[in-house]
């Protein structure tokens, strides 16, 4: 486990109590909320490998006591209830809503190794993303669960090359699973390859992964068919957001797993961080028709029309 996961663990330990407490008011909420995290709660694309020696940004250099504290304020504003007591502050879990959807919540942050190149050639505590606890947990409930739809909302995509700010943290570091070589499965690839194979394995059907943290909309299908690493079923993936920040993109593919990118709005080419007065702020929203089962997707705007709309039809 890294420094930053102990460390984390730890302070979940010590705030369960707190937690409870803020869970237990939240009840009273009216809107339904499913919470997860990103990098933006601590540092910007933080990992391990986060040096802020030489950040004039950052009074605090040390990545995990901001990790703990960034962890402690997610916990006591979020609306959900705590884990079992030897990690009570745990994000990842799965959320059921009857027969029709399982929603798989994902945590790519607590466990991940450090940005590297990410083109190691084996499997280590290096090349982690989710994690093995997570991936087996993720992979016995997928396995399970007896819903239609199984969707997992991951923070962040798996084919778009999404870098580590090289500007303020050189050399060029890969932040997402994505490595920017088109190639057979390397680095945090071999995980999600992994994953997938299983998932293949078990004949699991009826899988949609939704994400966000690149910022604009965006809508993926994953063809075996035209990856470099083919043991998977093809499945989508939609990107929303940001609901309330700068826009950005379109951010480039990453072919190994496949990915074809079927629609997307971003800002204009030159054009980056644009105010939500440009009107480039997304959304998604995701309907289930209980009698054919079948599942809409849409990716909204501001105002809130469907830019993009997808009909996924159940196995």
């Amino acid at each position: 486990m890294s420094k930053v996961a102990e460390t984390l663990k730890e302070f979940r330990g010590r705030y369960k109590y707190n937690l409870m407490d803020v869970n237990v008011r939240a009840f009273n909420a009216e809107v339904p909320q499913v919470w997860q995290w990103d990098d933006h709660e601590i540092v910007n694309n933080w990992s391990d490998s986060k040096d802020l020696s030489t950040d004039t940004r950052y009074t605090v250099k040390d990545v995990p006591l901001l990790v703990a504290r960034g962890a402690t304020a997610f916990n006591e504003f979020s609306a959900q209830r705590p884990h079992a007591s030897e990690e009570s502050g745990r994000i990842y879990r799965k959320i059921s809503y009857g027969p029709l959807l399982d929603v798989f919540v994902l945590d790519m942050r607590s466990y991940r190794g450090p940005n590297t190149a990410n083109l190691q050639t084996e499997q280590s505590a290096e090349t982690a993303f989710l994690g093995n606890e997570q991936v087996a947990w993720l992979e016995e409930n997928l396995k399970n669960s007896t819903a239609v739809w199984k969707v997992i909302a991951a923070d962040m995509p798996i084919g778009l090359n999404v870098g580590d700010d090289p500007v303020n943290n050189p050399p060029q570091r890969w932040e997402a699973i994505a490595n920017g070589n088109d190639g057979p499965a390397l680095g945090r690839e071999l995980e999600m390859a992994g994953l997938l194979s299983y998932i293949k394995k078990e004949s699991i059907k009826n899988l949609v992964w939704l994400t966000a943290d690149v910022h604009y909309a965006a809508a993926h299908y994953y063809d075996p068919e035209k990856a470099q690493t083919k043991d998977f079923n093809g499945f989508w993936e939609f990107v929303s957001g940001p609901l309330n920040a700068g826009s950005f993109g379109p951010n480039s593919t990453d072919g190994t797993f496949g990915p074809q990118v079927v629609f997307y709005k971003a800002p204009p080419a030159g054009q980056v961080n644009l105010s939500p007065y440009a009107g480039l702020q997304f959304f998604g929203e995701v309907n289930i028709d209980k009698n054919s089962k079948e599942m809409v997707v849409d990716l909204k705007d501001i105002n809130g029309d469907s830019v993009y709309s997808k009909t996924l039809i159940a196995e």
